[in-house]
């Protein structure tokens, strides 16, 4: 079992109370209405699939019920961390300093 912590109710729950959102930081066009079809489908369809870090939006929804960021590693499918919607992606390369550091203690 995945925990998984909300930045909102700041506790590690099961990811059982939580539902993936899709890609984070995706950013809507400016008028949306004068877009062509194929600038839609770009925004609205294609999303990345790498392998290793990447940033998602979550819900969770069997507690505050609020959105929020994640930064999580596909490989182990372990999250690194967790920031409220709204907030600045963070820097990956800070990110993973903070891990190894942690891992070394």
């Amino acid at each position: 079992m995945l925990l998984i912590k909300c930045p909102y109710c700041e506790e590690e729950r099961s990811e059982l109370e939580f539902r993936g959102a899709g890609e984070a930081h995706i950013v809507r066009p400016a008028n949306i209405a004068e877009i062509s079809d194929e600038e839609f489908a770009e925004y609205f369809f294609l999303r990345d699939n790498p392998k290793g870090l990447i940033f998602e939006r979550w819900r969770h929804i069997h507690g505050c019920g609020r959105f929020f960021n994640a930064v999580r590693d596909t490989v182990s499918d372990k999250f690194l961390m967790t920031y409220k919607a709204g907030e600045p992606k963070p820097d990956v390369a800070a990110v993973l300093n903070s891990q190894d550091k942690g891992a070394a203690k």
